[in-house]
């Protein structure tokens, strides 16, 4: 294992880490931004095999947990001292599945110094597109990337930086090989099985993906790489071809185990997974009607560092996501603007006596304001539980399952009875839905005109409003309406008072 050092005081500020949690390995790519270019200093690569370590409840074993600890442990030490607005961690599969992610995920935090993100399958295909992209010249093609990790495969149609059509599907090599090679055997029988079992997972989409087509078909991931490795060196292809992968399968039967696999590019921590690799890779071959396919070491990790230099950059994904949302269902644009901008004034009085510091804590309270209102493309009554509904369950890009969450959470409860057992623990959380909730009130009359000066300061156990007493008592319902929120208010830990000045 290659020793790890910390990065010097003088290069943290332009420094970027990405680390992908993966179901057989986790990988970790360093890069410093050079403006809006990346120039990888580093990358780390450790098998875990958090896939293997699933139960027969799909709960994650003490023992993997330990290796994925230790090694979060390890890769810690490089990331210590970066900012955490320059870091990305992520989980896909296997934590999507895990039943006790939640309490792995706390364990893992504490080991690696940064917070961990679990994604989408259809975030985790955007993302890989979007890596495999930035390793490929710009042209016009239609692109068809393939991407097998150890639980899952992805396979996205996209154009240029833009994937237009995502998929995630429940099959990976490490899956895969647990199901058809757990003992090591190989044979033609297994081989076919697995292949099958791979087509039937790809039968769902098959038919969409040949319908629309594309120009060039890339596989990116270890399996990839690896079964094109062992095609270059023993037949002299400079692509996956259906003929190199007959070859290889054929190796693999006459090997007859994976312990006396001798591929020169399938190491001893890859061999275990390898047989179920291949056969999701035949199988894509068969069920798309593919001749070729050529590799590209871009994938899941380098996408998060374009992603997160995006976000560095203001070119955040989300906002994108965010704007688009607010147009399908028709957001009254400007009203959501007036309510962000209000909600935005007062949290930016409370930030320092509230410790409230967190770019992303401000980014969430807009998306929320932005998009109180997206419930009431469905009904007007309860339109904040349509909303709410809306955003927990609807693929957004850009976002991890937590952010999605967050903004649902804050849209859900920003009217009406305040659900406070929503919030436990969730202190900061809290203050934003409050901030949002007066907001809200403060623009029920929907107007163009300007509010008045609002003051608002931290008390015990909440905020006091303070109003001019001219305009109050030009706005009674106004003043009832604020009347009304404060009681709302008192059945959760953030209390609101108004006063008249």
């Amino acid at each position: 294992m290659a020793q790890l050092t910390a990065p010097s005081p003088t290069s943290l500020k332009q420094t970027l880490a990405a680390l992908d949690l993966g179901s057989n390995s986790f990988h970790l790519i360093v890069a410093l931004d050079q403006g809006e270019r990346l120039q990888v200093v580093d990358k780390h690569r450790e098998m875990v095999r958090l896939a293997k370590g699933l139960n027969a409840d799909n709960a994650l074993t003490e023992a993997a947990q330990s290796r994925a600890l230790a090694c979060l442990t390890r890769l810690g030490q490089r990331l210590r001292g970066l900012h955490a607005a320059n870091v990305r961690v992520v989980g896909t599969n296997t934590l999507r599945k895990a039943r006790n992610a939640e309490a792995f995920i706390r364990r893992a935090e504490a080991a690696l110094g940064h917070g961990i993100d679990i994604i989408s399958g259809r975030e985790e295909a955007r993302l890989v597109y979007l890596g495999v992209s930035h390793s490929l010249e710009d042209d016009s093609d239609w692109r068809l990337v393939v991407d097998i990790g150890g639980g899952s495969t992805e396979l996205i149609l996209g154009r240029r930086f833009q994937p237009r059509l995502t998929e995630s599907l429940q099959m990976g090599c490490a899956a895969l090989s647990e199901a058809h090679f757990a003992d090591g055997r190989i044979d033609g029988e297994r081989l076919d099985a697995a292949e099958r079992a791979a087509c039937q997972e790809l039968e769902v989409i098959e038919r969409i993906y040949r319908a629309r087509g594309w120009n060039r078909a890339i596989a990116s991931s270890g399996t990839a790489l690896a079964a094109h490795g062992v095609i270059e060196a023993e037949l002299g292809g400079r692509e996956i071809t259906r003929k190199g992968l007959d070859h290889i399968k054929q190796r693999m039967i006459d090997a007859g185990h994976v312990e006396r696999l001798n591929f020169a590019t399938v190491n001893r921590e890859r061999a275990p997974v390898f047989p179920g690799g291949v056969a999701i890779l035949a199988a894509i071959f068969e069920s798309l009607q593919l001749e070729r396919m050529s590799v590209s070491d871009g994938s899941l990790r380098e996408g998060l560092l374009h992603d997160l230099l995006g976000r560095v950059h203001d070119e955040d994904i989300r906002e994108k996501t965010v704007r688009d949302i607010a147009r399908r269902y028709h957001v009254d644009r400007e009203h959501a603007a007036r309510v962000a901008r209000t909600a935005l004034n007062l949290l930016e009085q409370l930030r320092h006596a509230w410790r409230m510091d967190d770019p992303e804590l401000e980014a969430a309270l807009h998306w929320a304001a932005a998009l109180h209102e997206i419930g009431l493309d469905i009904a007007h009554q309860q339109y904040h539980k349509h909303g709410g509904y809306l955003l927990d369950n609807m693929d957004l890009p850009g976002f991890s399952h937590s952010e999605q969450h967050r903004v649902a959470l804050l849209v859900r409860a920003h009217r009406r009875k305040f659900p406070a057992e929503d919030f436990a623990g969730a202190t900061h959380l809290a203050r934003l839905c409050a901030l949002l909730r007066i907001a809200v009130v403060l623009h029920r009359s929907r107007a163009d005109g300007p509010l008045p000066p609002l003051g608002v300061a931290p008390v015990e156990g909440g905020v006091r409003l303070s109003l001019p007493k001219k305009w109050l008592r030009a706005h009674p319902l106004t003043e009832l309406d604020l009347e009304q929120e404060a009681s709302h208010l008192a059945a959760g830990p953030v209390r609101l008072l108004v006063s008249a000045q």
